[in-house]
């Protein structure tokens, strides 16, 4: 009776030809991956910041605000690396 119900089950977990296989479910990866990284990104921002303030390197601050907040954008904002890939070659006239 029990090496019956064992083969039953693997006869059931086994695929069979010719049946979608599932794979490694990704759709909230990004979301996840965004929530995780979101606070260590802006401490580390943070803490540069004030160091460059405390440092009075203002000019350096400026660059590094700029190139953060580019980052950001760019993790943050869905969906921008393709929207920016097509208005780039829209606009050097690639269909």
């Amino acid at each position: 009776m029990t090496l019956n119900t064992i083969l039953l089950n693997l006869i059931e977990l086994t695929p069979t030809p010719g049946s979608p296989t599932t794979g490694i479910d990704t759709g909230g990866l990004a979301d996840f991956l965004r929530a995780f990284f979101a606070p260590l990104f802006l401490v580390v921002v943070s803490v540069v910041a004030l160091f460059f303030l405390f440092t009075r390197e203002i000019t350096r601050f400026v660059q590094f605000l700029i190139l953060a907040v580019a980052i950001g954008v760019i993790f943050y904002v869905p969906n921008i690396i393709e929207v920016t890939a097509r208005a780039i070659a829209g606009a050097l006239g690639i269909r």
